[in-house]
């Protein structure tokens, strides 16, 4: 008796969080708070935080000290996230953006290959420099405006940007985990690609189907050749930069190199072809003459300044000789009794971002209130992040400490068994569905699948790395997103279509990602 009310009361928060968020349909700030409470009452009551564990501290102090980690750990997280959506929003007030979209949409008047380039590597740019939403947000009324359908341009949008969410926002999702388990940043980012590596290739051949069926007069030959060609393309420069590199850039590098290195094989098939439609996918000889090169390369580089600067601060600060050890070297940390924190500043990719936005600022030459209000717009979007990231992170922090996360990963373990890495992505992405957020979901569950595979034995990484990619598939059924994104193309009382349209492709990814975690990585 006294097994399974522990049992109820560890997975109380969490099903307080789910039943609100998609039962009552509350916001993940308001869901979280209430869940926080759930948590502390729980962790009281039910496992004596304070008498039983940590006695030595009271339940207040030891309330409060896991309360502390979750407050230190958000505010490293918002320093990465302000800046980059600070960048983001300089970069519309300046038209930036539109430049970027507009030197993709005039390469070609292929609705496939524009697809390609608006909602692989242009969703996939955006989401690695911003995250939160924007890319989709972005991406979709560009492919309206192309000649898409509402629900098709918000579909294809949401399922093109999935690979890179596990990178989004400059690795954002991947600090929380680096923060609660014993595992490198590098590590981390090497195991969650490893599974986009192997079945990535499927996410734009799903959305070139859709494009297809969307547009069923353009079915022709050599379009899934671009298609893989254009999977290749950021697959392989993404997965090196995470095995090699570390998170921050696999999705900004691989959509920028794979977006030069297709916009250059389009170039050379122009040239060799002459502008002839022999089975070429290159839209009109018209829309092929109207090329990039009209905005001019000056232009293209001022537009990207933020990104360029930002791509060429981490890499020079991970792959130059002592420069990670120096810069990781001058840290800020605090410890009482098990509560812990650190905070390196220079290495910190939020300080990246934010020179990023001092380099686009001046390279770009805004007026004063065009920087001013990108920073008071980034400040009023964080408020609401603000408040779902403590309350989510103070919930996680106070089931960890209080012996939560070991009982429930003892109940997977019992009922699951061996057979748990198959449902270990389905974890990740449960909690991106509930939450709205692939940082969130990391945040709730990475301690669970950590403790889960210890109980079964396992190696704790592969099971980490399908969170993360778990995590990132959520994203494409994401209540949320879609509301978001049907937004911004005025579809509002039709997410239901969208859903139906990304719900099939959402379900084979993660369960292809639980395949790899139960029978290739451990």
């Amino acid at each position: 008796m006294a097994t399974a009310i522990q049992a109820l009361g560890a997975a109380a928060p969490l099903l307080v969080v789910v039943g609100l968020m998609l039962g009552a349909r509350w916001s993940a700030a308001r869901a979280g708070l209430v869940g926080l409470a759930v948590a502390l009452a729980s962790a009281w009551l039910a496992f004596g935080l304070g008498t039983r564990v940590l006695p030595t501290l009271g339940p207040t102090a030891a309330a409060g000290g896991a309360l502390l980690e979750a407050l230190f750990l958000a505010a490293t997280i918002l320093w990465i996230v302000f800046p980059a959506l600070a960048i983001h929003e300089l970069q519309l007030r300046t038209g930036s953006v539109d430049v970027l979209r507009l030197a993709m949409g005039r390469l070609s008047g292929d609705p496939r290959i524009v697809a390609l380039l608006v909602a692989w590597f242009f969703v996939l740019f955006v989401e690695g420099a911003a995250g939160f939403g924007t890319s989709v947000a972005l991406a979709a009324p560009f492919l309206v405006s192309a000649g898409f359908k509402r629900v098709e341009a918000v579909s294809i949008a949401l399922v093109g940007h999935t690979v890179g969410v596990s990178f989004g926002a400059v690795g954002t999702p991947i600090l929380p985990q680096m923060a609660v388990t014993p595992y490198t940043g590098l590590e981390l980012s090497a195991a969650t690609a490893a599974y986009h590596a192997i079945v990535g290739a499927l996410i734009p051949l799903a959305a070139m189907l859709m494009v297809v069926r969307a547009f069923p007069d353009v079915r022709g030959r050599g379009i899934w050749g671009w298609t893989l060609f254009a999977a290749a393309a950021f697959l392989v420069p993404s997965t090196l930069v995470a095995t090699f590199v570390g998170p921050e850039l696999p999705t900004l590098v691989g959509s920028l190199v794979g977006g030069l290195a297709f916009v250059a094989a389009l170039a050379w098939m122009r040239g060799r072809t002459h502008g002839a439609e022999r089975g070429v996918p290159m839209g009109s000889a018209a829309a092929a003459a109207d090329s990039p090169t009209a905005i001019g390369p000056r232009g293209l580089l001022r537009a990207a300044a933020p990104y360029l600067a930002l791509i060429a601060l981490v890499l020079a600060t991970r792959l130059l000789p002592g420069a990670r050890e120096a810069l990781s070297g001058l840290a800020w940390a605090w410890r009482w009794g098990p509560f812990t924190g650190e905070f390196a500043p220079l290495y910190h990719p939020g300080t990246m971002l934010a020179l990023g936005f001092v380099a686009g600022a001046l390279i770009q030459g805004p007026r004063r209130r065009d920087v001013g209000g990108a920073l008071s717009r980034a400040g009023a979007q964080l408020l609401p992040v603000a408040v779902a990231l403590v309350a989510m992170l103070g919930l996680s922090r106070l089931m960890v400490h209080a012996g939560m996360i070991e009982e429930l990963a003892l109940l997977a373990a019992t009922t699951a068994g061996a057979a748990w890495p198959l449902f270990a992505p389905f974890v990740g992405m449960l909690g991106t569905f509930v939450t709205g957020s692939a940082t969130a979901s990391n945040v709730l569950f990475s301690d669970f699948q950590l403790a889960t595979a210890r109980t079964l034995g396992l190696d704790p990484l592969p099971l980490l790395g399908a969170q993360g990619f778990g995590a990132a598939v959520g994203n494409i059924v994401c209540p949320h997103n879609i509301v978001a994104a049907a937004a911004t193309v005025q579809l509002s009382g039709q997410e239901g279509a969208v859903l139906r349209r990304t719900l099939g492709v959402a379900l084979g990814y993660a369960l292809l990602g639980g395949l790899l975690a139960r029978f290739v990585f451990t």
